[in-house]
């Protein structure tokens, strides 16, 4: 079993920055394909970005490419999403979610745990 905890979100303006981070308690970390996904009010859930167990592969839906990083610290058992250049659009919930030994990054019934949410809210 794996919980995961996301914090980092808020409000900030358009154009501005913010680092969302989610831990995850439990073994085998490291095992794990790391997702951002996210749902605006009527909208569907949409990934965000991947990252798979070591790092070295990572997905980016192309509303967010060259905005958005996401990265991990398996020491810590942590990964996160560093958002830039944020635009109006990208406020919604953001949900960390975690796929076991797959490679599935666009696929959100590949992930088998997810945490709760964190309200992202851009303002003009």
């Amino acid at each position: 079993q794996v919980q995961l905890v996301e914090s980092g979100g808020g409000l900030v303006q358009a154009g501005g920055s913010l680092r969302l981070s989610c831990v995850a308690s439990g073994r085998m970390f490291s095992s794990y394909t790391m997702g951002w996904f996210r749902q605006a009010p009527g909208k569907e859930r949409e990934v965000v970005a991947a990252i798979n167990w070591s790092g070295g592969g990572t997905y980016y839906a192309g509303s967010v490419k060259g905005r958005f990083t996401i990265s991990r610290d398996n020491a810590k058992n942590t990964v996160y999403l560093q958002m830039n250049s944020l635009k109006l659009e990208d406020t919604a919930i953001y949900y960390c979610a975690a796929d076991y030994a797959d490679w599935a990054p666009t696929w959100s019934r590949a992930y088998d745990y997810w945490g709760q949410g964190t309200q992202v809210t851009v303002s003009s």
